[in-house]
């Protein structure tokens, strides 16, 4: 099978009739073979009846209902697992993303060799006051951290490798930084690709100001556990020694200037009753503390059922 399109969709009735036929009339001007699989992410409206409908009438367009609504991450992941396609490309159910980038997206994978293409919306829609200045400004954070020099990191619209949605996983918030989790599994050929961004002709956006704050927390998250998820130790063991050795460091300060001031006689305070030392065992402590998390996540990481995985390109047998 040539492509697989995966549509993660919620309250979006309207839209998906439209967005079908568009998908089948690009399918079929370039005679791919495809199957497009619409995640229902918990729907309270006509949707889910509407996939159904549309799969009776064209069989290449397949469905996946969740009990409720759990994410778009939660959509893309199960997408992932279930698609047969040697392309797999990922869009927005609103109509937003546009079917007509599918054949020059499907030809950079296929014939440039990308892992991952993301599609760029250069000139948007959007409230500029509410999406594209945030938006701008979550996508210069995430390069800077990342070392990924793409502009448009939320796109909806992506093409990937099998390979790679094979090898990764989404949770929680993380579909923005998808690129950045392929990067860290070893897939590094990622590109990017100037789309149309059409006005939303149905309903309302689903996303609220609240997901960049989400965002930055999950991006932390994920530079944390891509560089440290195997070895914790290396991150808070290396914090925690060094705060525990500054406190340390400062607290037989203060008690060699006591000793030195007892033996010349001179005016001296309590080493206890100084800031400093206050200041020194609480870094001592917080030291302690950190090294006590690098051993606990080391325990945790080893007794993993994960601890050996490693993804593998290729082998010569």
């Amino acid at each position: 099978m040539n492509i697989s399109v995966i549509v993660p969709l919620y309250n979006e009735e309207e839209s998906l009739p439209e967005l079908a036929a568009w998908i089948k009339r690009v399918m079929d001007e370039h005679q791919y073979t495809y199957e497009v699989l619409m995640v229902d992410d918990g729907s309270t409206d006509k949707s889910w009846q509407i996939v159904e409908s549309l799969h009776a009438e064209n069989e290449n367009i397949k469905g996946i209902r969740f009990r409720r609504n759990y994410g778009k991450s939660a959509a893309l992941n199960t997408g992932f697992e279930a698609c047969q396609g040697d392309v797999v490309i990922t869009m927005d159910a609103d109509l937003q993303d546009s079917p007509d980038e599918i054949p020059e997206l499907y030809r950079m994978i296929t014939e440039e060799d990308y892992d991952l293409v993301s599609g760029w919306k250069k000139v948007r829609y959007d409230s500029k006051l509410a999406k594209n200045i945030p938006s701008k400004f979550f996508n210069w954070t995430t390069r800077k951290m990342s070392g990924i020099y793409l502009h448009d990191f939320n796109c909806g619209l992506k093409a990937y490798r099998k390979d790679v949605v094979k090898s990764i996983e989404v949770y929680s918030e993380m579909h923005r930084y998808i690129p950045v989790i392929a990067k860290w599994a070893g897939f590094s050929k990622i590109g990017e690709k100037v789309v149309v961004h059409q006005k939303r002709k149905y309903g309302v956006t689903k996303f609220g100001l609240d997901r960049f704050v989400n965002g930055y927390l999950d991006l932390l998250t994920i530079m944390f556990m891509t560089k440290f998820g195997k070895k914790p130790m290396h991150a808070f063991g290396v914090w925690g020694s060094m705060a525990f050795l500054v406190g340390f460091v400062c607290a037989i300060w203060l008690l060699i200037a006591k000793l030195v001031h007892q033996a010349h006689g001179l005016p001296y305070r309590q080493v206890m009753d100084q800031p400093l030392f206050g200041i020194a065992m609480l870094a001592m402590v917080l030291g302690f503390m950190l090294f006590l998390a690098g051993f606990l996540g080391e325990l945790i990481a080893r007794n993993g059922s994960d601890r050996n995985k490693y993804l593998i390109s290729d082998m010569i047998e």
